[in-house]
């Protein structure tokens, strides 16, 4: 069991700032205390901050504890726990996403388990690269469906330099209402003519999204100017479009970018090829 962990892959190549982690808490929930000390320094390596349960039991007391500060962003969950195992405390945890470590490597036991509310089953022994990109997927979707950026705080995203408080999302001259699902430019429509036939009409023009275009158009305005790749975006739109394939991303894409056109944006949305897609500014 000791050797649960592959600690040559522990120098994963960072792909968040330090301060959108530190804005990340992870709990590990794991009673091997040799397993739990090498992903707790890893975590730590890389900007998160953590907090440590070695039961089923004391996970509660942890979650509940108001004075231990707000809860995890993240929990890391060990099956095998002594007193309240991992599959009787799954299902008390509650709007916070699961990634689940275990032993058990068998089809039973996954199935078991996602059903049960994970959202992602890692089994041992693994390389910490892979449980540390794991990590990065769980945390941007949950950040994509809460409607912040990723590494963003709820603190954070009240701040109103952000036009949240107006519920709309800013990107360069483009704001998306995330209540009504429209998307608007402040950019002078080429050929629109103004009511007095004096020329192209200023101001902010929108257009309704699907609920799909919607889910991409804000992904890619909070991470506005980075690359990702199809499989990345599907994985961060999946709480929100879950009928949203690898081959029909493209189309909702193209349907998106002639929306955009519509408004005056051109194509602001770059395919950047052999890697996938970014919102250029």
């Amino acid at each position: 069991m000791r050797k649960a962990l592959n600690t040559a892959d522990q120098d994963m190549g960072r792909t968040e700032s330090d301060s959108e982690k530190r804005a990340c808490r992870i709990a590990i929930i794991e009673d091997d205390v040799h397993i739990g000390d090498i992903i707790e320094e890893s975590l730590c390596r890389e900007g998160y901050q953590t907090c440590r349960a070695y039961s089923g039991t004391e996970a509660l007391y942890l979650l509940a504890d108001e004075k231990a500060g707000k809860k995890p962003d993240l929990i890391l969950l060990d099956l095998m726990l002594p007193g309240m195992t991992g599959e009787a405390l799954l299902p008390r945890i509650q709007d916070i996403p699961v990634i689940v470590i275990s032993a058990k490597v068998g089809v039973d036991d996954k199935v078991e388990a996602l059903l049960g509310g994970a959202a992602d089953y890692i089994t041992k022994p693994f390389a910490i690269r892979e449980l540390l990109a794991r990590i990065t997927v769980q945390l941007r979707r949950r950040n994509v469906s809460a409607g912040t950026a990723p590494g963003q705080s709820e603190q954070q995203n009240e701040n109103p330099d952000e036009n949240l408080n107006e519920k709309k999302l800013t990107a360069g001259d483009l704001a998306l209402d995330l209540v009504l699902r429209e998307v608007s430019s402040k950019k002078r429509l080429t050929g629109r003519l103004s009511s007095d036939g004096g020329g192209a009409a200023d101001g902010a023009v929108s257009v309704r999204l699907t609920r799909t275009e919607f889910a991409i158009m804000r992904f890619l305005m909070q991470n506005a100017g980075q690359v990702f790749s199809k499989s990345a975006i599907l994985d961060c739109i999946s709480l929100d479009t879950p009928d949203c394939t690898d081959s029909s991303l493209k189309q909702h894409i193209s349907n998106l970018r002639k929306k955009l056109q519509e408004i005056g944006e051109g194509d602001c949305i770059e395919a950047v090829w052999g890697i996938g897609f970014r919102l250029k500014l």
